[in-house]
């Protein structure tokens, strides 16, 4: 393996690390990383940061499967609709130059590190993660113990995938942070629950992402497959530390060092 694959695989391990302690939006470090540690433009960066997350999540959601935590229905339905979008996306990504792309992936990173922030500052206060909800067309059948499919449930649902799958090919994010806080605000479901669904969204929307960008011959494999098989060793070895290291405090250090990579992100485009 050379030098350049090995640098590749440790940073690949390091999002699968970050995924196992901070959950399902951890991932979307994997393209700054990409493009500031293996010097890819963000259209190069973008389908390898999925392969990587894709795999991770995959990984994550199996577990969450055999645990009975996947609503597998409700996965599937959002997941069809994002791998129908995430390839609009990807058409965008190749008509915009750079710079509009990375400056567009410093203001979602942003958001998503301030939503993190904010849920981890909630948490150290013991306010419940879904305390919030209002709006719940997404509610679980007490004696089926199945979420009741209704045309609001399956409006916000399809909203919810069409997002997640255009920034996925657009930006080349899992989407994470578009599904949890939906399916938190949308559903009843509990948050564990929420996290596993959304990670068997993340993998399929990922995958169809990946398959799309091979098609379209973008896909780094060379960069991608040591980078994706460290992202899957960091997760599992993480994930054997995670209930000592993970918690809000470590979502909040997060945060902080996503912002970072923003604001250098957007400095470095702009200054080029």
């Amino acid at each position: 393996m050379s030098e350049h694959e090995l640098l590749g695989a440790g940073l690949g391990a390091l999002i699968g690390a970050i995924l196992a302690l901070t959950g399902a939006g951890g991932g979307i470090l994997a393209v700054p990383l990409l493009v500031f540690g293996l010097g890819l433009s963000m259209v190069e960066a973008g389908p390898v940061g999925l392969l990587a997350v894709g795999l991770a999540a995959g990984v994550g959601a199996v577990l969450g499967l055999r645990q009975g935590l996947v609503r597998y229905r409700a996965a599937l339905f959002v997941a069809a609709i994002g791998i129908v979008a995430a390839p609009f996306g990807l058409f965008l990504a190749h008509q915009l130059p750079n710079a509009p792309l990375a400056l567009g992936f410093a203001c979602v990173l942003v958001y998503a590190c301030a939503r993190m922030w904010r849920k981890a500052s909630r948490e150290l206060k013991g306010i419940a993660p879904c305390a919030e909800r209002a709006i719940q067309p997404c509610v679980l059948n007490p004696l089926q113990g199945r979420l009741r499919w209704t045309l609001p449930c399956a409006r916000a649902l399809a909203f919810t995938g069409l997002l997640s799958g255009l920034l996925s090919g657009l930006l080349g994010v899992g989407g994470g942070f578009v599904i949890i806080p939906a399916l938190s605000r949308y559903t009843n479901l509990e948050m564990k629950s929420i996290v596993a669904t959304s990670l068997a969204v993340i993998a399929l929307v990922s995958t169809g992402s990946v398959v799309t960008a091979s098609l379209s011959g973008v896909m780094h494999w060379a960069v991608g497959v040591p980078f994706a098989l460290g992202a899957v060793i960091g997760l599992v070895v993480a994930r054997q530390f995670a209930q000592h290291l993970a918690g809000p405090r470590l979502q909040q250090v997060f945060a902080i060092v996503g912002v970072g990579a923003a604001l250098l992100l957007a400095f470095n485009t702009l200054t080029h």
